[in-house]
């Protein structure tokens, strides 16, 4: 290796992180950071318990060509809504949990979870006949390499909820709504949220994270929106890739379509684009490159956590453009976390303090 390319590897390894727009104003988002503590936000929808066996090789099968493992470990937290509730948690909020769990083993971990962490869950209904949304992972490996994923199996509730429960659902909800500076809604498909139910709330920013319905949401009072890249594609049926006049049109089209005042679609390793309703017609697209590393450890739930910090930067008072940014530095933590995590405030104020101290 040159000395020129092992010059540039050092400042690399030592450098404190990409920082996704050196013009931000990073001393606004820290006191945004600050008032995380001061804020109530209800969050509404699917809570799910993610799950992760771990198995160390042991050899392949005789039965069937297939790896068999020798149990180590299983670990669940918090997925779907209950991960952005737990998010949020973290961040110093006050949290309104409104959802359904299933009178079931995964439902009571994620109540008892929830109550070590003194989290109100008395808006959270345990439904008999009901499944927990569970989303188990398998991983493989041998005793000093790194785990990969082998093979995922996922619980799922079939059916609807009781109309008895929709109603207490819809009743809990818009209770939590009054109470809150910001409703998140967290729709995976499982019964918990729907376009139904948000039309009902009375709540002064509502932020959307659908997994399957994104168009279905149009007109119910949604202010804004964080899709990842593929949710987009599916909801119009069309290919973005590296056509960012794709990306841009798509973009604009749900922003009209929903009715938002801001969608933030989030791309990977490409960062982010914001779409801003402003006096400009059509609004401007901007970009936001991704903070840290663009070779994440662990990318299950970030966008709850995006969605958390988002939502919460909302409630803060910030700007569509600055809640994106502290979203992007909380997606850029947690994706070097292994597991379904979360980012603390501690954390992100240390982050941008470093990003303050580079910028010097």
């Amino acid at each position: 290796m040159s000395p020129a390319r092992r010059k540039a590897k050092r400042s690399a390894k030592h450098a404190p992180g990409r920082t996704p727009d050196s013009s931000v104003d990073l001393t606004r988002l820290l006191d945004l950071v600050g008032a995380f503590s001061r804020q109530t936000i209800a969050v509404i929808g699917d809570f799910v318990l993610d799950e992760f066996v771990s198995g160390e090789i042991s050899r392949v099968s005789r039965e069937a060509p297939v790896l068999i493992l020798r149990h180590r470990r299983t670990e669940s937290f918090p997925g779907g809504a209950a991960n952005a509730a737990n998010n949020l948690a973290d961040l110093g909020a006050r949290v309104l949990a409104v959802g359904v769990v299933g009178d079931d083993e995964g439902g009571r971990a994620l109540l008892e979870y929830f109550r070590r962490k003194r989290v109100d869950v008395s808006r959270i209904q345990r439904v008999r006949d009901w499944v927990t949304a569970t989303k188990t992972r398998f991983l493989a490996g041998w005793t000093h390499t790194t785990e990969q994923q082998v093979l995922r199996m996922d619980r799922e509730p079939t059916g609807e909820l009781p109309q008895r429960v929709q109603e207490s659902l819809a009743r809990k909800a818009r209770q939590a709504a009054r109470r809150a500076g910001a409703v998140l809604v967290s729709d995976y498909g499982f019964g918990g949220a729907s376009p139904a139910l948000v039309r009902g709330l009375r709540a002064k920013c509502i932020t959307l994270d659908s997994r399957y319905r994104l168009l279905e949401y149009g007109g119910v009072g949604i202010k804004a929106a964080t899709p990842n890249e593929p949710e987009l594609e599916a909801a119009y049926h069309e290919r973005i890739g590296t056509n960012t006049a794709k990306l841009e049109e798509l973009g604009r089209k749900l922003l009209d379509d929903l009715g938002l005042s801001c969608l933030v679609v989030t791309r990977g390793k490409d960062g982010m684009a914001v779409f801003e309703r402003d006096s400009e017609t059509p609004p401007p697209m901007r970009h936001i490159s991704i903070y840290g590393s663009d070779a994440p450890v662990d990318v299950t739930g970030a966008g709850d956590t995006v969605i958390a910090v988002f939502t919460l930067a909302l409630a803060a008072g910030a700007t569509c453009l600055e809640a994106a940014h502290l979203a992007n530095y909380a997606g850029g933590i947690v994706v070097m976390k292994r597991r379904t995590a979360t980012v603390t405030r501690a954390e992100l104020e240390s982050a941008l303090r470093r990003e303050a101290t580079a910028q010097r």
